[in-house]
């Protein structure tokens, strides 16, 4: 048996310039992204005929291979060469579809890292975070960006560049234990309660890259100025570059936010909140905030009846948790 653990992402700026369409014609993309302290759990087992079940939302119990229907379960055990006598189960920390943290690629990279593991394989991070793109980008023609698959491997706070050659350079920013717990205390997560398809956004952002150029390129040098204000410990203008960036994303295409989005937004500045953002693609998810943490009750009670969920920042990616039998 193997479990993995594989944690869950928040991004600070550069988000959409890590998409093949932007970073391929514009002489690469860039963000600064951190994992968080919520998880996707995959537990890989032997099981004892040679049939295949597999436990995520639903359950599938499937003879063959080829007749798995969830996409990304099939074609990770494709890659790993593992086609049967297989037991998968998973279990996500926060709704596992449309909130925004980056909650596919989290499990294809678990699910890599056990699969690889019950062959006695160990990859590290930056070829468990290729291969996850391969199988969402490449394999099953999905329109989405980079970044959540190497955060997901890697964790910790990073700083990616996504070069026009399709290489990757992720570059550690060097937080101390105290730095990541005074950050994570000026980090706050509210529930929409609106889950979504991201791909229906990103299509349509993807389809209008050369109109939003500029805008884009901005993000891509905002997602410098994020790493920068994290290297200085200057948490506040950090709430600044999500505050710009927020209104950039909001120009990109319909459907990243709506009335309601605007005004809860509106209403955690009002109370204190440096800035923030809809989480991932937009149109509903998460709204991250960053504030001065003796604001968090104030933001709180502007933005009732959302659940916060308070963020913790980890510095471990994609682990393997246990081996045994």
């Amino acid at each position: 048996m193997i479990i993995t653990r594989t944690p869950l992402r928040i991004s600070f700026a550069g988000g959409g310039t890590d998409l093949p369409g932007f970073y391929r014609a514009y002489g690469g993309g860039a963000c600064t992204s951190a994992a968080i302290d919520r998880y996707i759990h995959v537990l890989v087992n032997e099981k004892f005929d040679k049939s295949i079940r597999v436990a995520y939302s639903r359950t599938e119990n499937v003879d063959r291979l080829d007749d798995l229907q969830h996409p990304i379960f099939r074609e990770a055990m494709r890659v790993t060469g593992v086609h049967e006598a297989l037991e998968i189960h998973t279990i996500a920390d926060i709704p596992s579809e449309g909130t925004g943290l980056g909650s596919s690629s989290t499990l294809t990279v678990g699910l890599l890292n056990a699969l690889y593991a019950y062959r006695g394989v160990l990859k590290d991070p930056a070829e468990l975070a290729e291969e996850a793109c391969r199988i969402e980008i490449d394999r099953l023609g999905g329109t989405l960006g980079k970044q959540d698959q190497y955060i997901a491997a890697f964790g910790g706070v990073e700083h990616f560049e996504f070069r026009a050659d399709d290489s990757v350079r992720a570059s550690p920013i060097p937080l101390s234990t105290q730095d990541r717990v005074e950050l994570s205390d000026h980090l706050s997560l509210f529930y929409t309660g609106i889950t979504r398809k991201a791909q229906g956004i990103l299509v349509q952002q993807n389809s209008r890259t050369d109109e939003n150029k500029e805008s884009l390129l901005r993000m891509r040098e905002l997602a410098g100025t994020a790493r920068t204000a994290l290297v200085q410990r200057d948490w506040a203008r950090l709430g600044e570059v999500l505050d710009e960036g927020w209104r950039l994303k909001r120009g990109l295409t319909s459907g990243i936010s709506n009335d309601e989005i605007d005004r809860q937004y509106a209403a955690a500045k009002a109370a204190g909140a440096y800035g923030g953002k809809i989480t991932g693609a937009g149109g509903g998810g998460f709204l991250l905030l960053l504030h001065p943490p003796e604001r968090s009750h104030q933001i709180a009670a502007a933005l009732s009846p959302m659940t916060r969920l308070p963020v913790r920042i980890t510095p471990e990616g994609s682990r393997i948790l246990f081996v045994g039998r």
